[in-house]
This record gives C-alpha cells, structure tokens and sequence, in this order.
C-alpha cells in the first residue's frame, strides 16, 4: 500500500497539492444527436434488421386474409372470431402492405440503403482512381510467398510479371525494382450494385402502390359485359395518389367459356383446361378486338392487365310473386364450395308483391343423394339441381345502402313451411319449377349459365421492380464470385544474381492464392530458362 501511495503523491502534489477534478464529457446537443441518429439508422447492421423486419413482417400477409385480396374471407373470419379480428383490424393485420407499421419499416429501410450507398460510393470511386499500393517491406510475412534467383535482369524479370499480370487481368503499377497489382473491384461493385437495386426494387413497389390499382369483377358468360368503372368493379382497392380518372375507358365481354377436367384415374375432377373467349374495345370508339382469355396468359390492354382468376355457375331462374307477375328473372352467381363446385348463393325478388321473396340453397353440377344428402361429385354439369329453401317477408324499405348479391339478410324473414310442420326444402331440374305454398308465388329453374371472375390490375412499377430483383441477384454474383486480391513482384540484385519474390494478399477469405503465386512464379523461372 505504501508504493501506491509513493506513485499517487506525486501526480496529486503536481497541482498544488489537490487530485485533479474529473471532467465529465461535453454534451451531445441537439445536432450531436441527430448525427448519432443518422449513423445509427444508415449502418449496414441497421439495414440488414430492417430488412429481416419487411420480411417478417410480410407472413401475416400470407397467413391472414387480407382486405385488398379476399373481403370475402376476411368477413367470414370476423364472424368466425369476432374477438381475434377486433385485435387483427387494430394492428392493420387485414391490410399488412398498407398499415402504418409496416409502411415505417419499408421508407426507414429506403433511407437506410440510400444512407449505406451513397457514402459506399464516393469510397469506391476513389478507390477506383487509385493506385496499386506499393509492396510491404515484408514479403515473406504474406499468406501466398514465392523466392527465388534467376539469371535474368531486372527489366526483364519486371517486363515479364507486368505481362502476367496483366493477362490476369491485374491493374498494374510499377514502382523502383517492383510491380504492384491489383483486381477484384468488380466485388464492391456487386455489393453496391445489389443494394442500389434493393432501393430500385423499393422505389418500384412504391410506385406500384401510389399510383396503382386492383379489383375483381364477376362477369356472366354471355351477360352485359364489363366497363372500367370503379362502380362496376365488385372490390376495389386503389392506390393511395390513384385517381378515378387513371383508369382506361376500356370495355370487355365474355362470350364463351370452357372448362375441361379429368374424367378418370386418381386425378379425377382436376381441372385441366380454362379457356374464356373475349371481345374488347381500347376505347368506345376503336373496333372491337378478340382474345383468348388463359390462366396464366392475361390480356393487356393500355397497361392494365386482365387476369383470368376463376369460374362458377350462375343459374338462370325465373321468380313470379303472388299476383302472378315477375319480380325477378336471369342468372344468380353461385360461389363454389368445394373441389365438386357444389355452389352456395341466393336470390332475390325484392319487388314481389304482396310480400318480397327470398332463395338460397346450393347449385350441384353433377347431383346425387346419399348419406349426407344431395351433393356433386363432379365439377362439369352432368347432371345438374338446384336445392333451395324459400323465405318470405314484409316488403321493406329502400334506404339506398348497398347489400351483398351473395347473401340473403333474414332478419325479417320467415321460411316457408311444407304444411307438415317441416321446413320447406326442394330440389329443381333445369326446366322445372314450384308453386309455394299459400299461393304466394312460384320459381322456375330455366337453365345455368357460367361466370368468370377477372382480376383486372395495373402495377406501373412492376417492370422497375422485376429490373431491381435481377439486378440483386446479378450483384449478389458479382460479391460471391469475384476475388479481391494483391499481388507484388520484388526484384533485387545479391551477389551478382537476380533475386524475385512474388507475394500475394487475398482482401477477403482466401481462394487460390498459393496456386496462382505458383503459376506467376513458374511463368518467371521460365524466363529465367529462356533468358
């Protein structure tokens, strides 16, 4: 303890006796912070957790369903779980790509990439202008060393190696008794290149969601067709800067539609083939054009792209009401169930007298009755039924809101009776029909028709998107295959003799390097041969 105290007095006694006074470091202040901040948010760790994060935030997309792409599935899972979907509609989980968490993550990640490039490329480009360094002073410390003598001169020994080096493809620089060379740039090139196209990439999804659109419409085969309409479409889902008048006046109709499925083996029932033949015009005033709508194979038309999605039955019935006259005639879209298309949906006869009438049930294209009752157990029309159950009301009000065409509101609604004290249930043919009971009316089943139902879309960012994806993989290339690496050629005269080093230095991990020093230095001990 003694000794301490010798070393200590002295240094405490220098300032007049007393311990020097602790300075605390001077505060950030505002602008200190922001500079931190900013260090922070464009480091590479930065940008690489917020990519993990666009990533992970992507799955609930595809585990739940999402407004934009199914409202359908996402009212069946509010009234599923009423609880669960409350919570879900709070954290945006039913529209991920547009709730305010994930739009966060998405403009931190683009300034992040734009914080990590730009000053990336300012050093590249130096580094670019540079000169091959000079040798260390050491060779023979370096992972790859090759020595020997040679008879050769100096100058030729050098001319030799420049000429090597260069055929390696070496950018060389020649110093006193020595070359200095170097390649490999191309390898920060692929890593700028891969996350410029990263913001590329972004830029273009940004794009697509501002000024972009998408909906899907259900179109009758042989029906009125469609008009590009925000009124026309049965969802909607615009771009946050799209504007009604961005959509093309284009009109399309389908007139005819074919589906083909396996009718045998264990594939029985797959679909095979969709085919849905279609007229367009560009504008009202352009001739009328024909194309052969696919999966897979959409139909442009002034950049929007029409996309063949699906298909189903609409069957083609005739309501009279209890006076006799008609309160609803032609096709109800049926949606499909199951692999069999047995096919749930309503109708409606809203304006029957006294009393508005209602349907719903299931249309079967290829019925039968067994144990569970009448089903399909194919999905092409073979044997086509409709079964039903009738409902019947007091005629109410029109308050103008809109109503879904696929369900039937019961609320003020009693079912029919089949005067047994059972429910009324029936099963109709393709020209059959009922009488319901106490006179209040009758349905015919005149035929079925088909629809389709079409995705139509324009993504403006698309080919930007695409372009930065492939730009990622080819810079993802260039960082994984393109070796960094220095090399030196010292040549120095000991007693009358030409002694060569040449050494090598990997800047990354090493692959190869002892092989190609062994190859410059076989190249140079036959010069020697030569000389």
């Amino acid at each position: 303890m003694s000794d301490v105290k010798e070393q200590v007095e002295p240094e405490a006694t220098m300032s007049g006796g007393k311990p020097p006074e602790r300075q605390d470091p001077p505060a950030m202040g505002l602008v200190g912070w922001l500079r931190w901040a900013w260090r922070q948010l464009t480091s590479m760790k930065t940008a690489l957790i917020l990519l993990f994060l666009l990533a992970l935030g992507a799955v609930p997309g595809s585990l739940i369903p999402q407004i934009p792409v199914d409202p359908i599935k996402v009212s069946d899972f509010y009234d599923a779980n009423p609880g669960l979907a409350s919570w879900y509609d709070k954290f945006g989980l039913f529209d991920v790509y547009k709730s305010v968490w994930f739009s966060a993550i998405y403009l931190l990640l683009f300034i992040s990439l734009i914080g990590c490039v730009v000053p990336r490329l300012q050093v590249y480009l130096k580094a670019l202008r540079a000169r091959p360094p000079k040798p260390p002073r050491n060779l023979h410390r370096l992972p790859g060393h090759q020595r020997f003598e040679t008879d050769a001169t100096e100058a030729e020994v050098l001319a030799a190696a420049t000429r090597e080096l260069r055929k390696r493809r070496f950018r060389i620089e020649t110093y006193d008794g020595a070359v200095g060379a170097e390649r490999g740039y191309l390898r920060e090139a692929g890593n700028l290149l891969f996350h410029f196209s990263l913001i590329l990439a972004l830029v273009g999804i940004a794009w697509g969601s501002l000024f972009g659109y998408r909906g899907t419409v259900l179109v009758v085969v042989g029906g009125q067709g469609f008009s590009n309409a925000v009124a026309q479409f049965d969802d909607f889902t615009p771009g946050r800067a799209f504007t009604p008048d961005d959509l093309p006046p284009f009109t399309l109709k389908v007139n005819t539609f074919k589906a083909t499925f396996a009718t045998d083996g264990p594939q029985r029932g797959a679909a095979r083939s969709f085919d849905a033949g279609v007229t367009y015009q560009v504008t009202p005033e352009s001739p009328e054009q024909s194309y052969d709508l696919k999966v897979n194979h959409p139909l442009s038309v002034d950049g929007t792209k029409v996309h063949l999605l699906g298909h189903g039955y609409a069957p083609k019935v005739t309501v009279r009401d209890g006076k006799g006259d008609v309160a609803y005639s032609g096709p109800s879209p049926f949606l499909p169930q199951d692999a069999n298309f047995s096919s749930f949906g309503v109708i409606k006869a809203p304006d029957a007298r006294p009393e508005q009438l209602g349907f719903e049930g299931f249309f079967l294209p290829t019925a039968v009755i067994d144990q569970r009752g009448p089903v399909s157990v194919f999905p092409d029309a073979v044997n086509p039924a409709l079964v039903l159950t009738a409902y019947y009301g007091r005629p109410s009000d029109e308050t103008g809101k809109p109503q879904s065409v696929y369900q039937l509101d019961k609320t003020k609604l009693t079912q029919f009776d089949d005067g047994k004290g059972d429910k009324l249930r029936f099963q109709l043919a393709p020209g059959q029909s009922i009488d319901l009971p106490d006179g209040r009316g009758s349905l015919s089943f005149d035929s079925y028709d088909q629809w389709v139902k079409l995705q139509i879309s324009h993504t403006p960012g698309l080919n930007l998107a695409l372009a930065g994806i492939l730009l990622a993989i080819l810079g993802l290339m260039g960082s994984l295959f393109v070796h960094p690496r220095r090399t030196w050629v010292r040549v120095r005269t000991e007693d009358g003799r030409t002694v060569v080093e040449v050494a090598g230095l990997d800047r990354g991990p090493e692959r190869g390097l002892g092989d190609e020093i062994d190859a410059i230095s076989t190249i140079l001990k036959k010069k020697r041969e030569q000389a």
